[in-house]
């Protein structure tokens, strides 16, 4: 709804903190707002979209701030990700990314990256942090030439 209180578009983008108060439910009643919304998309009154910027900025905030567990962090993208109604760009590389991310015990950007080049048929990447690009299979990592 726009601040007059006339929905006209049918397109909106949906931030981060929208995202944390559903998944973390601390503030109810903002969690219940979202929730209403959430099922406006579903029903196909509204449809919504995020990015992979919103998705990074949730995990981070879940890891830093709330001190969530990498599993729990994971079950909660994937709840995002698995949202009907909710669009969300590049949303397979972003599953793996989050599989990623708890099974192998990889940060969270360096998983996305590394399924990114994956994606794009990039079999290499540069790096001075070698140890979470090779816990993704057909992923080489280097570091600089001297």
């Amino acid at each position: 709804m726009t601040e007059s209180g006339d929905e006209r578009t049918r397109e909106a983008f949906i931030d981060t903190n929208l995202l944390l108060r559903f998944l973390l439910n601390n503030l109810p009643q903002q969690a219940d707002a979202v929730e209403d919304l959430l099922k406006r998309a579903a029903a196909g009154s509204v449809i919504l979209t995020t990015n992979v910027m919103v998705i990074a900025e949730l995990v981070w905030t879940c890891e830093s701030f709330y001190k969530l567990s990498k599993q729990e962090i994971r079950d909660k993208v994937v709840m995002i990700l698995n949202t009907p109604g909710l669009r969300v760009e590049n949303h397979d590389l972003l599953l793996q990314a989050a599989l990623f991310y708890a099974d192998q015990n990889i940060d969270f950007i360096d998983a996305y990256n590394g399924c990114w080049a994956k994606d794009q048929r990039i079999p290499s990447v540069y790096s001075f942090d070698q140890r979470h690009y090779r816990r993704i299979p057909g992923i080489r990592v280097d570091v600089p030439p001297r």
